[in-house]
């Protein structure tokens, strides 16, 4: 089985959840959590678009759409949850070892595309619940919007499950509101039964598409093979078959929990709009009628408390997987709240855009339109997670069986076949009714549709292509001839190698074993905590980040005095590594200091820090530079 030894997903709060209790009450207790935050995608404002239109225009026939999608969203997010505990990776790190570097960068974009257009929806659903509740103009609470990305940030100081206790309250809000809903409703339960056997037409084909588009959501399936990381699993197999177990349980739990949602809201428009005749063409033209139809205003109340819960339960996930994505793809780190608050501001944009040119009915069908975008993204996801967890030198003994693989491979047909045909109806609905500027529309959209379905093509067979290559193709290797010359050869004594927890520190550390090993010196490792904790308390913060970074700094000096390298570790706490770095280094007074370099520079050295240049120009001591492999 493969588990490389590289960054940890959500490193912050990797491993920080224990799970050995005495108790299988406890164990249940202490996995569940994990897809709680991944069913808030699957309750977010744009599923209620999908589910309330689908209600309102063919009342319940469309209700095992619902329950198909869910039934093949407990089957992904399972396969997700395994490829994190089996192989320790999270899907997003999973492509960029896999695949080509530009390819990984195509993936990447795709997913930011999603993550945007999942937080658009955010965005609209608690810009219309402020509306709803409070009269607030919807510019004025898309703008309000923005704000919650501090408020967010601050709460997920406090560790995980403090994140999964406060979204599982959402949850329970959202869940008791349908209840109430459907107490006042009173639909007919034999009725309601009856939309469980499958039936299309080609009227309703259009909105089951987009149900399925709205509950699959592509960035989900990062989230989840993330989060199941931050419970602390044991290396052995019988222990990450336990872990699969259990998180098998959360997920039905917490999954079907959002199901019965989703239900909730197509009955209750089906028993409130369909049976009186009524088309809702936007979310608050829903919250308007509930009250003279179902005679009381605690419906409408509720209805909208319910959305604004929604949106924020969603925003909060929304952000993990942003944070995901962009590590597990890229490899570095944006700091947090500007990662959040470009998110955020780009997915502001189109929403002031829409109600400005539109109105506030526009908002509506931008909801539906952020579905669309996320189907699309789907394939992208689906079909390299199949790859992954089929794979049995990834998995080991955990990769699926035949039965699960034909499963997989049914479930991601239907999917994405489903939605490739949602997303071209749609397309073709723009090209239509581009009218003069459908030359130009069709010289833009069409080659960008060229080059998504290659990428999907090359995702898709990129396992056949790899084992045709390991097969047949030759591989030439050259070997660089010695250096020469008469040159004094330097000795060193003292090394010091500055740790950033990423990658790069693995090949700095090789770098000065060997010189270490040929020079008899000392090795110097130092790591400087910058979070909020460190920066308060020192060496007395105990949050989940700073226990992450000294074990991660004991690891590495207990691999190398295994190995009998000479090494002392110091961690320190503060808020500009490259002062501690110098001081340090003018304490031990290396001979030679070794650091990586992750190659951005200019605008990016303002976004992730520049630290390299600083402390060569502070210290008069040789430097070696390592750079990630690209």
């Amino acid at each position: 089985m493969i588990t490389p030894d590289r960054g940890k997903s959500l490193a912050e709060v990797h491993s920080s959840v224990a799970t050995a209790h005495p108790s299988w009450f406890r164990r249940v207790f202490a996995f569940a959590g994990p897809a709680y935050l991944v069913s808030v995608g699957y309750m977010d404002p744009g599923n209620w678009a999908t589910d309330l239109e689908g209600g309102a225009r063919f009342g319940y026939q469309l209700l095992w759409v619902l329950v198909m999608s869910n039934a093949m969203a407990v089957l992904l997010q399972t396969l997700s949850a395994r490829l994190g505990i089996a192989a320790g990776r999270d899907l997003a790190q999973a492509c960029r070892e896999t695949y080509p570097r530009h390819v990984t960068y195509a993936l990447w974009v795709l997913c930011e595309i999603a993550i945007i257009a999942c937080d658009l929806a955010e965005v609209l659903g608690a810009a219309i619940g402020l509306n709803l509740l409070f009269g607030i103009p919807m510019l004025t609470g898309v703008a309000i919007t923005a704000a919650d990305t501090i408020l967010l940030l601050w709460f997920q100081r406090f560790g995980i499950r403090t994140t999964e206790a406060f979204i599982l309250s959402l949850i329970a809000v959202i869940a008791g509101c349908f209840v109430i809903e459907m107490a006042f409703a009173r639909p007919v339960l034999s009725e309601v039964a009856a939309g469980l056997v499958p039936r299309l037409t080609s009227e309703s084909l259009y909105i089951a598409i987009g149900i399925l588009g709205a509950t699959v959501m592509p960035h989900n399936l990062y989230l989840h093979s993330a989060l199941v990381q931050t419970r602390r699993i044991g290396s052995s197999v019988e222990s990450k078959r336990s872990a699969c177990r259990y998180n098998l349980i959360d997920s039905a739990v917490a999954l079907n929990a959002a199901l019965l949602v989703n239900a909730a809201i197509l009955i209750l428009a089906a028993s409130t709009f369909f049976k009186r005749g009524i088309v809702v063409t936007e979310i608050q033209q829903a919250y308007a009628m509930l009250t003279p139809l179902l005679g009381t205003t605690a419906a409408s109340a509720v209805f909208a408390i319910a959305l604004l819960c929604a949106g924020q339960s969603s925003t909060l996930t929304g952000t993990m997987a942003g944070q995901i994505v962009m590590e597990g793809f890229l490899n570095f780190r944006v700091r947090p709240w500007l990662r959040r608050l470009v998110t955020r501001l780009i997915a502001i944009v189109p929403a002031v855009i829409t109600i400005l040119v539109a109105g506030e009915g526009g908002t509506y069908r931008l909801l539906i339109l952020s579905q669309v975008v996320l189907s699309m993204q789907l394939p992208f996801a689906v079909i390299p997670l199949i790859h992954f967890t089929n794979d049995k030198k990834r998995m080991g003994v955990f990769a699926n069986r035949g039965w699960v693989r034909a499963l997989s491979w049914l479930t991601a047909t239907i999917i994405v076949g489903l939605n490739l045909r949602l997303a071209a109806g749609v397309l073709a609905d723009w090209i239509e009714g581009a009218g003069q500027w459908r030359v130009l529309v069709q010289s833009l959209v069409l080659p960008l549709c060229a080059a998504i379905a290659l990428l999907l093509a090359w995702v898709t067979f990129e396992p056949l292509v790899t084992h045709w290559i390991r097969r047949y193709g030759r591989a030439s290797v050259t070997l660089p001839s010695p250096a020469t010359g008469g040159f004094e050869a330097p000795v060193y004594h003292r090394i010091l190698v500055p740790l950033d927890h990423t990658q790069l520190d693995r090949r700095a550390v090789a770098h000065a074993v060997s010189l270490a090993r040929l020079h008899n010196a000392r090795l110097y490792l130092i790591h400087v905590e910058e979070g909020v904790t460190s920066q308060v308390y020192g060496p007395l913060a105990l949050d989940a980040e700073v226990q992450a970074g000294q074990q991660y700094l004991d690891e590495i000096v207990a691999a190398l005095r295994k190995e009998s390298i000479d090494v002392e570790a110091e961690i320190c706490y503060s808020t500009n590594p490259r002062k501690e770095i110098v001081r340090y280094a003018r304490q031990i007074k290396p001979d030679l200091v070794i650091m990586g370099a992750h190659g951005h520079r200019r605008l990016k050295d303002l976004i992730f820090g520049n630290t390299i240049d600083p402390v060569r120009h502070d210290l008069d001591v040789p430097m070696l530079i390592v750079r990630e492999n690209k």
